[in-house]
This record gives structure tokens, sequence and C-alpha cells, in this order.
């Protein structure tokens, strides 16, 4: 269970926008191994959840910098484990052991994107995750019951 209750009663809408999303996520810089990880460190919080004309679902990104010098290894980590170079995202280069090591120490060239570059594609990618998830609670009508919990925290 989460700090939040609203967010614990809509776990089976999340699963849906999740399912949704991933053809977003497939069209953009990161692979869905990044994006897991970018989304554990994402917590959604509801902004003037008691006015129901402002009240929409925002994303807690202040923890992201914590995971996106992981970003790389994460892909590195499940091309290891394929037997082969990190795949999609933003690692184009191959990949490889040796890509990896000669990274982690500092002297590969940069073929990815700037941590400030990812940490600004994740914030934007997290909110429109947000919209939509605000925009399918609308249109099952479960938007009003979960910001009124949410203004009851």
């Amino acid at each position: 269970m989460s700090d939040n209750p609203w967010t614990d009663r809509i776990v089976g809408e999340r699963m849906t926008v999740d399912q949704e999303f991933a053809t977003r996520i497939e069209g953009s810089e990161f692979s869905n191994q990044q994006w897991s990880l970018i989304m554990t460190a994402t917590e959604f919080e509801i902004e003037h959840p008691d006015d129901p004309d402002r009240a929409r679902i925002v994303a807690n990104t202040d923890k992201i910098d914590g995971i996106i010098p992981e970003l790389e290894n994460v892909d590195a980590g499940m091309g290891a484990m394929a037997g082969q170079g990190g795949g999609g995202g933003s690692n184009s280069s191959g990949g490889g052991v040796f890509d990896s090591i000669m990274g982690a120490l500092g002297m590969g060239g940069s073929s990815g994107p700037s941590e400030k570059d990812q940490r600004e594609a994740a914030e934007r990618l997290t909110q429109e995750y947000a919209d939509e998830l605000q925009s399918h609670l609308e249109s099952k009508g479960k938007w009003e019951t979960v910001r009124r919990t949410a203004g009851d925290d």
C-alpha cells in the first residue's frame, strides 16, 4: 500500500493506462526497462483536490535525479543478460560489455543524451502519463471519487 489511499484505489486503472501508454514508450527515447525505473521514482499527486475546476494529477519527479545515472546501466545489464548489446532507448552504439566498461570509466564517446536531457524527457513523459491517467479516470466516471478521496487525505 502507498502513502496515498487514492492511488491504491486505482491500481486496475493504472494497469490499463500502462498498457495503452506502452506504444508511447516504444516511440520514446527510453526502453521499457528504463521506463519502469523512471516510474518507480515517480509519485503521482493531485493538485488542488478540493477544487473541481483546478484539480489535476501531476507527476512528482523529485526522486528521478537518483535514478538517471542508472538508466544506461539498466539497458547495458539487459543486453548482457540477453547476450547482445544494449537494446532500444538511448543506446544505439551497439553496447556490449566493453562499451559498458569504457563508459563506466568515463572513456568512451557519449552516444546517449545528457543526464539533463534524460531528466527533461522523463519529466515530460511522466506528466503525459499523469494526463492520460486523469483522462482515463474521467472517461470511466471515477475522477470525482478519486479527487475527493485525495482531498480527504
